[in-house]
């Protein structure tokens, strides 16, 4: 049996009429092999279709071993041997012809110009990725778009051919193909050809627009994620409404955004830094009122406390505490789960991970340490029963 591909020479076919060849359970969903199909399998870095087989759902298209289409499907499975309806999802489709086919154009490019070759492809939800085996400059990478979107300009006609492998090695392919036998070849006039199994537009105009979103290094080369058509408006839009809302909020004009952020992350850099300088401040004060208050135990004069603060309050505290020789800080959270700090003036001996060790090993949590300071959180208990656990530890 041999699947009969009609999106190989018609991919804007929407709807087919096919015959059912067999079908077998797999998990919660069925396995339908046709005689024909539109629904394209993954494969070459594009996703499968989607749409409706009959009454049912597909949910998945992929190749098996011997090189048939299989259609994953949820719902009333077909019967062998009756002519079941296919409908593809064009919306889907339509925007991976799209993608597809703006690939073809900056690869092409990218190539020509700066002899950037691509290496591999994907196709994903949100946006589309080629990893070129150079790195490019931003210049150059914004000197390849306008070119890509200059062929989408011109209009130019997408074709499908074929050729036979001996054919096909004299031929100017892009890339050299690794399949044998006859070719199905991609090409844009006067700028690609490629041996391509995927979706295509009829035009490059279809394409509506190229544009790079991004990239990065990546194994020795470069990964550049790019949108088209309907992906490139979307993301336009978004970006645009972003702008909008913080050019409102921060009452600039669209030109001094930048500079807007950059003032912002300075100021808030030295309110953190203020911010800090004061805590550290106030931590001074209060630990002198608390070590005034301290307990009296063979270990030193221990401070027990219960704050409300997070981890850092806690160490800023624990630290001024134990500035004050002969001292020992257990200070715990009001929060429950618990955080607590355990730490020791450097005159003292005792090993606070070792009594955050024993905390964990009664209330749970995670933590750890050092002799002279340790902490620890996800205390399954209450303030105060952490605090008599910690006495008990320490009266040893």
């Amino acid at each position: 049996m041999s699947t009969e591909r009609l999106y190989y020479n018609h991919p804007d076919i929407r709807t087919f009429d096919a015959s059912v060849l067999r079908a077998e359970t797999r998990g919660a969903h069925t396995a339908v092999w046709l005689d024909r199909t539109a629904f394209y399998p993954t494969s070459g870095g594009q996703p499968f279709d989607t749409g409706r087989l009959g009454d049912a759902n597909v949910v998945d298209v992929e190749d098996d071993e011997s090189g048939d289409v299989v259609h994953l499907v949820a719902g009333a499975s077909p019967e062998i041997g009756a002519t079941v309806h296919g409908a593809i999802d064009w919306n889907r489709r339509f925007d991976h012809m799209q993608q597809h086919t703006g690939q073809h154009v900056l690869s092409a490019v990218l190539e020509r110009a700066f002899g950037a070759r691509t290496i591999s492809f994907h196709l994903g939800a949100d946006s589309c990725t080629i990893d070129v085996d150079r790195q490019l400059s931003s210049a150059q990478i914004a000197q390849g778009e306008l070119a890509a979107n200059q062929a989408v300009w011109l209009d130019l006609p997408v074709t499908i051919r074929y050729a036979a492998e001996e054919e096909a090695r004299a031929l100017p392919l892009r890339k050299e193909s690794a399949r044998t036998g006859t070719l199905r070849l991609i090409e844009i006039s006067g700028l690609d050809l490629s041996a391509c199994g995927g979706t295509h537009v009829e035009r490059t105009g279809v394409i509506g627009q190229i544009a790079v979103a991004s990239w990065e290094r990546f194994k020795g080369g470069q990964r550049i994620e790019f949108l088209c058509g309907g992906r490139a408006l979307a993301r336009f839009q978004q970006l645009r409404d972003i702008s909008a809302a913080s050019i409102r909020l921060l009452s600039v004009l669209p030109a001094e955004l930048p500079a807007a952020i950059e003032r912002m992350q300075t100021d808030a850099k030295e309110q953190k830094r203020i911010l800090s300088t004061v805590q550290s401040d106030l931590a001074t004060y209060e630990a002198a009122a608390m070590v005034a208050r301290a307990e009296a135990l063979p270990v030193g004069r221990v401070v027990f406390q219960v704050l409300d603060g997070d981890a850092v309050r806690l160490r800023t505290l624990a630290t001024a505490l134990t500035a004050h020789p002969g001292v020992v800080a257990v200070l715990v959270s009001t929060a429950v789960p618990a955080l607590a700090v355990v730490a020791r003036s450097a005159d003292l001996a005792v090993s606070c991970n070792e009594v955050v060790s024993a905390l964990l090993k009664e209330f749970g949590g995670r933590g750890g340490g050092k002799p002279d300071l340790a902490q620890c959180g996800g205390l399954q208990a209450p303030a105060d029963l952490i605090l008599a656990s910690a006495r008990a530890r320490l009266m040893r």
